[in-house]
């Protein structure tokens, strides 16, 4: 089994509260990672029909099968069960009571924020990182079969293809997933919607224009958005917010939580199609800005993470908080790179007072610039 670099942090965290909540994507291996870690607690799970009609009938006698304690997957299936949670774990009084997990995010705290306030650790847990699999790529050009599978575990281990297995992820999601959290009668429009969204990855997100393609209105497109968003499908890079004016741009980027996905909805099968398409750029873009992400939040690091651009066409794509300081970070996709592709860390320096930045990028050439900028290969991002 691949460590998780979340596993000392989920068993502490249990220890400090009555209830812990694992949330993540479907798929990203909350229950075999829970299971692992807490073999003394018995485990159910409300997908099943028959447990989750048991568990909303008889909600009190449902828990009280389970004295010291269990792991309830899918949590969120069965709402009315946080009620009867609440007035349990108090009545005990005792920490690391029961684990449950749950692949969407915005049902599992709206049911949390109700009845379990207090009493509630969040954990997420996002499908395999560079750096939870350095001793698998650091030797090796790896970067096209990284964007073709992503990171999904079933994935990553082998066990499914990833083209069908990602076909029946996408159909499972909006048939289920998607269903659960907003009546949506059109299946097919929904989907179009998500390959749209695919074809902005790494973009400004432009709701206009993704209203006139889809055929929806703006508030659809809104709410439909808010469902990748709780359902760990997509995440929204805000722009850096500090000293705001008419000439910056305000719009999130969108990216997709894993690049395997993305290139799936593209319609990518090889990492050849991968190479010469003409969205090349913004994948690997992506991949980079979703592995800063997972390792910053495995790693409980401080600050949050933005982009930066301006209406003159001023640009960076990361800008990192670390210690009170901004760290800029350019990502290019080229193996090569020119004296004209750190300008806009140079931009940064000089509208910011500060030196330093980094740009990472698929060659092995490593150096350091007279500002600072440390020029690295893409594998750097298993330490950002």
């Amino acid at each position: 089994m691949i460590q998780r670099v979340l596993t000392k942090e989920i068993l502490q965290t249990a220890k400090e509260f009555k209830v812990l909540c694992v949330t993540g994507p479907r798929q990203s291996g909350k229950t075999t990672l829970c299971k692992l870690l807490f073999k003394d607690k018995p485990y159910v799970t409300l997908e099943d029909p028959d447990v989750a009609e048991e568990a909303t009938k008889e909600g009190r006698a449902f828990l009280n099968k389970f004295p010291k304690g269990a792991v309830i997957d899918e949590a969120q299936r069965v709402p009315s069960l946080f009620n009867y949670l609440q007035g349990i774990v108090d009545a005990k009084g005792k920490n690391n009571q029961f684990v449950l997990t749950g692949s969407n995010n915005f049902l599992l705290q709206q049911s949390i924020s109700q009845s379990l306030a207090g009493r509630t650790a969040y954990i997420e847990l996002l499908p395999f990182s560079c750096s939870e699999l350095r001793s698998r790529i650091v030797k090796n050009d790896v970067v096209g079969s990284l964007l073709l599978n992503g990171f999904y575990p079933a994935i990553v281990t082998k066990k499914s293809s990833p083209e069908r297995w990602l076909s029946n992820y996408i159909k499972t999601y909006v048939d289920r997933d998607v269903r659960l959290l907003r009546n949506i009668s059109n299946a097919n429009l929904f989907t179009k919607f998500l390959k749209l969204c695919a074809g902005r990855a790494a973009q400004i997100l432009n709701i206009n224009s993704l209203s006139i393609e889809v055929g929806v209105d703006h508030k659809t497109i809104q709410a439909w958005l808010a469902i990748l968003e709780s359902s760990y499908i997509i995440f929204l890079l805000q722009p850096y917010h500090q000293n705001f004016n008419k000439r910056m741009i305000k719009s999130p980027k969108l990216y997709f939580h894993d690049v395997g996905l993305l290139s799936h909805l593209l319609g990518l099968k090889s990492t050849s199609a991968i190479e010469k398409s003409s969205f090349y750029g913004h994948i690997f873009e992506n991949f980079i800005v979703s592995e800063i992400r997972k390792n910053r939040y495995n790693k409980e690091q401080s600050g949050e993470m933005y982009f930066l651009r301006d209406s003159s066409g001023n640009e960076v794509d990361v800008i990192l908080e670390k210690d009170g300081e901004l760290i800029p970070v350019e990502i290019k996709s080229a193996k090569k790179i020119n004296a004209s592709d750190i300008k806009n860390l140079a931009w940064f320096q000089k509208v910011y007072r500060q030196h330093g930045g980094i740009i990472l990028y698929r060659g092995d050439v490593e150096k350091t610039y007279e500002n600072a900028v440390e020029q690295m290969n893409w594998k750097a991002v298993c330490d950002l």
